[in-house]
């Protein structure tokens, strides 16, 4: 029997915002207001009040953990992700609303955070290691382990003032890792990292979780990231619980509604061309659908007159891996375009072979005849949904990957 390791019910924040005029202020100002003040006080009246607007960063969050679940938090900035997750950690007190939490609680929310800057890494393990509770008697036992992982052992006696970046959070996620905490919060630092630590984070956030039991908050705007380690999803919109379930139900309402598609109207202009518009959709112009006819059109203006134009577009994970390329010259004629003349390039794909989830989309505007290429600066996210071919089963992305496959299967027992 399971039991509740983090209880919040009813839980608010409430943030006092003044209006302030940041302009500076001329001796002319100040005496304007000086007089002002003076007339009132002769007119008995009571002096201008300044203006406060409250503003609630959570509204009536409630929720509830469970010993060994992996929570990713997701939305957009400003949802009230940090918030919460500074409530959970108590380092600031709710407006509203209780929090109750069974063991103790290992936070990483900023980069360094419990470092001074001129101790050493080693002064700063005992440090940081002494801020979350632990006793020096538990830090040296895993003071070894600290070091292997952060990779920081020929930097031990430095002052940490001197490290990278990477290097900071390296050390700093794993002090918070190793400490055995019963409830381990991290919120979007590991960024900082490069490839190759994030995946040793998420690995080892998964060996907290599913070897030990602990419990793991996650708050990322890698969505790739959170599908893969998380069990359970908490979508915030607006500082509300949006939704509370599955990582993967969690993590496509939020590219479908809070993520938001960049595919509009666009007004990009670069040296060549300007992007006009750019639409995905499915059959019925409904949203892209796993298997079902799916379609793509990019609207584009040339400045100069093109003899051959081109269009090519590549569909990532959210990894940045390439999952899906499509190249005009792969499927079409060569056409020639006069400048200023407003053209379309439509894709047509007659089954989408990619499993559900957020993908990201670059568009590439060419000219074959004199190798030039614009490559857009901006990406755009698309969330691609389940199909119901396969009836309530989803195409998990963990056990399938991003190709889909429409496929068969018979189970033979031979004697």
């Amino acid at each position: 029997m399971t039991t509740a390791i983090v209880q919040v019910e009813n839980l608010s924040k409430r943030y006092a915002l003044r209006r302030v005029n940041h302009h500076y202020a001329t001796l002319k100002d100040s005496l304007t207001q000086a007089g002002a003040r003076f007339a009132r006080r002769l007119a008995f009246r009571p002096p201008l009040q300044s203006k406060r607007e409250d503003f609630w960063a959570l509204q009536n969050v409630a929720f509830t953990l469970e010993h060994g679940q992996r929570v990713g938090i997701v939305g957009r900035n400003g949802a009230g992700k940090s918030t919460l997750l500074k409530l959970l950690s108590r380092i600031t007190e709710p407006t509203t609303g209780r929090i109750r939490i069974s063991g103790r609680v290992s936070s990483l929310l900023e980069v360094g955070t419990g470092f001074h800057p001129d101790l050493t890494g080693r002064e700063n393990i005992f440090l940081n290691g002494a801020i979350l509770g632990m006793s020096r008697v538990e830090i040296r036992r895993k003071f070894d382990e600290i070091v292997a992982f952060a990779e920081v052992d020929k930097f031990l006696e430095t002052p940490v003032k001197r490290y990278s970046s990477g290097m900071y959070v390296r050390l700093a996620f794993a002090v918070a890792a190793h400490l055995d905490p019963e409830i381990l919060i991290v919120d979007e630092v590991l960024s900082v990292g490069d490839a190759e630590f994030q995946k040793k984070c998420i690995g080892k956030m998964q060996d907290v979780s599913a070897g030990l039991g602990r419990t793991v908050l996650f708050v990322s705007h890698n969505m790739a990231a959170v599908q893969s380690l998380c069990t359970h999803g908490l979508y915030l919109q607006q500082g509300r619980v949006a939704y509370f379930g599955t990582a993967a139900e969690a993590v496509n309402l939020y590219t479908r509604h809070g993520a938001g598609s960049s595919l509009t109207n666009l007004s990009l202009s670069g040296h060549d061309f300007d992007l006009c518009s750019i639409r995905a959709y499915s059959e019925d112009q409904g949203a892209l659908t796993t298997f079902r006819p799916a379609t793509l059109e990019v609207h584009f203006v040339p400045h100069e007159a093109v003899l051959e134009a081109g269009v090519h577009v590549l569909l990532e994970d959210l990894n940045g891996s390439p999952v899906l390329g499509l190249d005009s010259k792969d499927f079409m004629a060569r056409t020639a375009v006069r400048a200023g003349q407003r053209t379309s390039c439509v894709f047509s794909i007659e089954s989408l072979p990619l499993t559900p989830g957020p993908y990201r989309l670059r568009v590439w505007l060419k000219s074959e005849a004199d190798s030039m290429f614009w490559e857009v600066p901006q990406t755009f996210d698309i969330s691609v949904q389940d199909s119901a071919i396969y009836g309530a089963r989803r195409l998990e992305r963990q056990w399938h990957g991003t190709t889909a496959v429409a496929a068969q299967a018979r189970m033979e027992v031979h004697s």
